[in-house]
């Protein structure tokens, strides 16, 4: 690692010069290559009739304005010291909220796929629910720093925040956007394990969570079809609707074998596999790169999600709660929308409309994420600060 300055000045800029390179550079493999992934899944796309009126880079042209805006806001965020988030985290709850109201007020929101979950900025779309992940990440890290005991009254301490959670569930169950409710729910669970619940609190919590969930599927008829798409998807009947997506995911993962067929090789990414560059990028990095380039990308959200939560560890043992809490909860964040993302592609799990993190066509995603990335940075910059006899 590079040198670093005895002391840090909140108001002066921060000069990196020493936060977790390798970190920094997994990210980097994980952009790029869903760069690439990007182009090639999406590069036919205008052969198909309902794209028709774009370019073979059009995907290609605003994934990369994105990643731009996003490195930019990824460098402004790491220059904001870890208590300022801390201390900004309530009003940006509240600003989540705003957003995610506002995405349901008709003329605002954007219906895409009977779905309102966009609201649109000019020629971009922004979706605030992958900016309420990470609102509600910073709120529950900073609750439970408020709120330490926790372990003594639990009901008295935590109820607040499980309306807080309930709030924004209710309103993206709305749009609907169950997907992005589970990944907040289990951020939220997540740090209140971390923050120190005890286990049968903890249990009974996910307990509660898994019967919620279970009831809004049993309620609603097009996630029962879903489910059932999932249990059988060759039948006759799934297998030219619900399971569709699923199975054509399967065909490509299974065409491409152990090597994979060759970047640009893939067949399923020709108007047979819909949202091949979203949701279903996975199964084309399967088909181009086979069993061997699954394996790695699973290996990198591994190792990611790992240096994360060990960042976290670390800045909780130098009595930085909140900062801790904040960077296991990226790590949980990252690692369980990964798993989601990858479980549906491979077939391990139901269909859901969840993107593979920092590689996945979608601006807003890419936004939010390198921008989490970057507090995480930032939160191992002033551990190594404070480590080397520094003030934060």
């Amino acid at each position: 690692m590079s040198t670093v300055g005895t002391r840090l000045n909140s108001s002066a800029p921060t000069r990196v010069v020493s936060f977790d390179q390798p970190l920094l550079w997994v990210t980097l493999v994980l952009l790029v290559w869903g760069m690439v992934m990007v182009y090639s899944a999406s590069i036919a796309m205008p052969e198909n009739p309902r794209f028709a009126k774009y370019t073979h880079t059009y995907f290609l042209t605003r994934h990369v304005l994105w990643l731009l805006m996003s490195f930019v806001a990824a460098v402004l965020a790491f220059q904001v010291p870890v208590a300022s988030w801390e201390k900004a985290a309530p009003w940006l709850f509240i600003v989540s909220l705003v957003f995610l109201i506002a995405v349901l007020i008709p003329y605002i929101g954007k219906v895409v796929y009977g779905a309102r979950r966009w609201i649109s900025l000019g020629p971009f779309g922004f979706q605030p629910s992958e900016l309420a992940k990470f609102a509600v990440l910073l709120y529950a890290a900073d609750y439970m720093v408020r709120k330490m005991d926790v372990k003594e009254h639990f009901f008295r301490a935590v109820a607040p925040m499980g309306v807080a959670v309930a709030v924004v569930g209710m309103l993206l169950l709305a749009e609907p956007d169950m997907g992005a409710f589970m990944v907040i729910a289990v951020i939220a669970m997540g740090i209140l394990f971390l923050g120190g619940v005890n286990a049968r609190m903890f249990f009974l919590i996910a307990a509660v969570l898994l019967v919620a969930f279970g009831l809004m599927i049993a309620m609603s008829e097009w996630r029962r079809e879903r489910i059932f798409a999932y249990l059988d998807p060759w039948s006759e009947k799934n297998a030219l609707a619900k399971g569709y997506q699923l199975t054509h995911s399967l065909i490509a993962i299974g065409r491409g074998e152990i090597f994979g067929v060759g970047l640009g090789g893939s067949v399923e990414k020709l108007h047979w596999l819909p949202e091949a560059h979203t949701d279903f990028l996975l199964a084309v990095i399967g088909e181009e790169f086979g069993l061997v380039g699954v394996v790695c990308v699973i290996g990198l959200f591994l190792w990611l999600t790992r240096r994360m939560m060990h960042i976290g560890r670390q800045a909780i043992a130098l009595d930085r709660v909140f900062a801790g809490l904040v960077a296991q909860g990226v790590g949980i964040w990252m690692g369980f929308q990964a798993f989601i993302n990858m479980g549906v592609n491979l077939g391990a799990l139901p269909t859901k409309g969840l993107t593979l993190p920092l590689m996945s066509y979608g601006g807003s995603a890419i936004l939010v994420n390198l921008v989490a990335v970057a507090v995480v940075l930032r939160i191992d910059f002033e551990n190594r600060l404070m480590m080397r006899g520094g003030r934060v």
